[in-house]
């Protein structure tokens, strides 16, 4: 499995401090790191290793062999454009980026995290097995570029090859990374999810008619079965890897924009949006060889627990993260039993950022730029620090690879060192 294997291999043999990370939500694609990190306590940053500019979009970082990834705006042509870039991760050093395409200006700004406008530029994050680099834009476009080089390897325009259908803010989902495949969404009828061969870029299969969201798909084990789960306009959809045969479904309601992932933890998998959806979860059973997906839970508005493009992270049997809708500024944390919905405690002071998981800390960046970590613990919030690390609007989840923190925000992206040397 060229996307997991490697990093997890590594994370085996080492004292979890050298691991790669490859794509949205890391190596495991469920916002956890297995890394083992230290982080000043109190209002102390960690130490600064770079800080390079990075304008626009909210696209995260992958990095692998020495690179770090992530899509933002550069001038291309005399016209800033949706690009990927390539920077040495030790020094910050831009090594090369690659156009995609001109990007759809919504007219957002960027002057602050109480601005609720989302600004341009790119929301997709890439996905990289060290020899090549795959990148999504927002206009459908999927494209494998040499790691090295940023040379086009292979390209596929699914608004022209696959009869594709796009949506309002145009994509945000970034393509997911499983063994020898890329999965992705936004094709036509009969062929809206496609599995992409990694190598040549080769189609293993296509299937069904369904719309997107901006949603990134999820892989995980539950009862055994290896499978991929959509977050579609329909609800929930989990097929086969390797046939794209459908395993189970679990309807849910959309309205206007679906843009977090859905969190698997053991046989429960959870789901939210924000524009009053609200959030609900399905405990999955096999039955004569068919599984079949059960509603533990449905709620219908945005509080308690709308998660408005924020992804939580699950540990445990509890889920933590931003759970709000348009709290700009100061938006709560909460700690959520997964299989009741119940809220255990929340926290204001974070607005929509990201969180990821490492080890049984939590760590969120807010959309103010505050680097914050706090205990994944259900009886209260324990926070164990916070500083500010950038500057701009930050709705891009933080990532930690090899001992260190890549963050970035609307203007710039920053390197820290957490390894404790």
């Amino acid at each position: 499995m060229r996307f997991l294997v490697p990093a997890l291999a590594l994370a085996a043999t080492l004292p979890l401090h050298a691991v790669d990370w490859p794509q949205y939500r890391g190596p495991s694609g469920d916002g956890k790191s297995p890394e083992k990190i230290m982080l000043p306590a109190g209002t102390t940053a960690p130490k600064q290793v770079w800080k390079a500019p990075s304008e626009g979009g909210f696209s995260s970082f992958a990095v692998s062999g020495g690179k770090a990834f992530t899509l933002c705006l550069k001038e291309a042509e005399g016209v800033k454009q949706e690009s990927v870039v390539a920077y040495d991760a030790k020094t910050g050093k831009e090594l090369w980026f690659a156009a995609l395409n001109f990007p759809k200006y919504d007219g957002g700004g960027d002057s602050g995290a109480a601005d609720n406008k989302g600004g341009d530029g790119p929301r997709s994050t890439p996905t990289t097995d060290g020899k090549n680099v795959y990148v999504m834009s927002s206009q459908l476009v999927l494209t494998a570029f040499d790691a090295a080089t940023g040379k086009v390897v292979w390209s596929h325009d699914l608004m022209k090859e696959f009869a594709g259908r796009n949506i309002q803010w145009e994509n945000a989902a970034s393509p997911l990374g499983e063994g020898n495949a890329l999965y992705v969404g936004g094709g036509g009828p009969g062929q809206s999810l496609i599995a992409f061969n990694v190598k040549d870029g080769s189609v293993l299969w296509k299937a069904f008619d369904e719309k997107i969201t901006h949603a990134t798909p999820v892989a995980a084990t539950i009862l055994g079965q290896r499978q991929i789960i959509f977050f579609l306009q329909s609800g929930l959809l989990s097929v086969d890897p390797k046939t794209g045969k459908e395993l189970w479904r679990y309807a849910f309601d959309y309205k206007t924009s679906t843009a977090a992932s859905p969190v698997v933890d053991g046989d429960v998998v959870y789901c939210s949006a924000g524009y009053g959806v609200g959030a609900g979860a399905v405990r999955i059973s096999k039955e004569a060889g068919a599984f079949k997906a059960t509603e533990l839970y449905r709620i219908r508005t945005n509080k308690p627990l709308a998660n408005h493009w924020s992804t939580p992270v699950a540990k445990d049997g509890y889920l933590y993260g931003m759970f709000q809708f348009k709290e700009y500024g100061n938006g709560p944390v909460k700690c959520v039993d997964i299989k009741t919905g119940e809220v255990k405690w929340e926290q204001p002071g974070f607005g929509p950022g990201q969180v990821i998981l490492v080890g049984d800390k939590v760590l969120a960046l807010a959309d103010n730029g505050d680097l914050v970590s706090f205990e994944a613990k259900p009886d209260a919030y324990h926070e164990v620090s916070r500083a500010k690390v950038l500057d701009g609007k930050c709705w891009t989840t933080p990532i930690v690879s090899n001992g260190q923190i890549f963050a970035r925000s609307t203007k710039e992206a920053v390197c820290l060192d957490v390894s404790g040397k």
